[in-house]
């Protein structure tokens, strides 16, 4: 098994391209933004689902 050696496996993982700090900043940053919009949007759908609720008399 050649592929399952030592030196293959540091063959491997220096073809590996990581990424630089800004690119990670900013895709760290649009995963934070997009949590946070689908958070607003979830708790507006929320309110106005109780707020419908609460006019028709169910809660």
């Amino acid at each position: 098994m050649k592929w399952f050696s030592v030196s293959a496996i540091w063959k491997e993982i220096s073809k590996i391209r990581w990424p630089k700090r800004s690119d990670l900043f900013n895709h760290s940053m649009q995963v934070i933004i997009f949590t946070g919009f689908f958070v607003l949007f979830f708790a507006l759908c929320l309110a106005v689902i109780s707020a419908i609720l609460k006019a028709i008399g169910v809660l």
